[in-house]
């Protein structure tokens, strides 16, 4: 006869469960309480409201708040809430400000050399190619390098390549380069020593000035960025000629920049999501761009009489002729504008013949796809 098991004690079994499942809750309280520690950063953009520019801004806080579940979130403040556009940098470099968004080229009066990153043709790179040459060919390294000469303390994300910029709104056609000479223009960065070696006299206002400077006569002409942003800070009111294609900002792109003691402070996994919601906004913003850009161009075209002119062959030439010379100047003068210039041309060497020799031109399938059958 075997002896018999021994019975489990029924009554100390559930003490047992019950105290194990009532210190469950207890076990995870804290972390709920960690999950729900929310750190709020307050940026402020170096754009209006209504303008695309902004939409940006707030694309990309949205990104990094929906993908951090709560744990970080990024609060954006138009234009002037806090600060005015060109002091963003120092506003967040002091921690007045915890970031910002906006253009590298807005920083070009502490040193030319940061006008590179979006004014003038960079060596035959388009837009997307010098977000290449920034992550892949030394630029995030150049412009830490600069910020620090600076005692700028912030922490720097390019990201979203801008389409050609038109040479921008004028009177009546430019059919010549001597059609620039003497009138007064707004225009950014380096772009502002191109347009003064073409004999125009510039004035840089942030883009919510630009259109009541035209209409008050304090600006005969001038450019911004695109059809969306354009049409909406109200440039098809002051002006129905629009000059498209131009060197002078073929390549630009946006800055989100973070306080430095701020961005530090942020747990590693949080710093990673910043990261990889600045190349998700990338995607986004350029995918948006081509959808919007184009709507408002017909919209303005269709129903607003906006005339859409190319600029002249000679005209392009003549910005080229007046880009060398100002990188000749800017680098005699600057090393960093040197360093950073000759940077870009070693990658551009190699890159640019690869882009042109496979790229094949489009215009001809569309055609196609458009042509009258039958």
């Amino acid at each position: 006869m075997q002896d018999a098991k021994p019975q489990p004690n029924r009554r100390k079994f559930l003490s047992t469960a019950a105290a194990t499942a009532a210190a469950a809750p207890l076990a995870a309280a804290p972390m709920i309480a960690r999950a729900q520690n929310t750190v709020t950063l307050r940026f402020q953009s170096t754009w209006p409201q209504k303008d695309i520019f902004h939409e940006y801004a707030v694309d990309f806080a949205n990104k990094v708040n929906a993908m951090s579940g709560g744990r970080l979130k990024i609060d954006v403040l138009p234009a002037g809430s806090v600060v005015k556009p060109f002091d963003l940098l120092d506003a967040v470099s002091k921690g007045t400000l915890d970031g910002g968004h906006g253009v590298i080229a807005y920083w070009a009066g502490k040193n030319t050399a940061l006008a590179l990153w979006g004014s003038g043709p960079a060596a035959g790179m388009d837009a997307n190619m010098v977000l290449a040459w920034h992550k892949y060919g030394g630029g995030k390294a150049l412009l830490e390098e600069l910020y620090k000469s600076l005692n700028v303390d912030v922490v720097s994300f390019l990201y979203g390549p801008m389409p050609t910029q038109p040479l921008g709104w004028f009177k009546k056609p430019v059919t010549k380069p001597e059609d620039l000479k003497g009138l007064k223009f707004r225009t950014v960065g380096l772009s502002k020593e191109i347009f003064t070696e073409l004999g125009v006299a510039v004035n840089a206002l942030p883009g919510g000035e630009i259109v009541p400077a035209m209409d008050r006569g304090v600006l005969d002409a001038a450019e911004f960025n695109n059809a969306s942003s354009d049409r909406l800070l109200g440039f098809p009111d002051v002006s129905k000629v629009c000059m498209l294609q131009s060197y002078h900002q073929s390549s630009e792109q946006f800055e989100v920049v973070f306080s430095g003691a701020k961005y530090r402070a942020l747990p590693a996994e949080l710093r990673e999501i910043i990261a990889n919601a600045v190349e998700a906004s990338s995607a986004d913003m350029s995918w948006k761009a081509i959808d919007r850009y184009s709507r408002d161009y017909q919209e303005m075209k269709s129903k607003q009489g906006v005339k859409f002119f190319p600029t002249p062959a000679s005209v392009l030439k003549a910005q080229l002729g007046a880009w060398e010379t100002v990188v000749a100047k800017q680098s005699a003068e600057n090393p960093a504008f040197k360093k950073v210039y000759d940077s870009m041309r070693a990658f551009a060497s190699r890159t640019v013949p690869w882009q042109v020799d496979t790229t094949v031109d489009m215009r001809p399938a569309f055609s196609s796809a458009f042509a009258k059958k039958g």
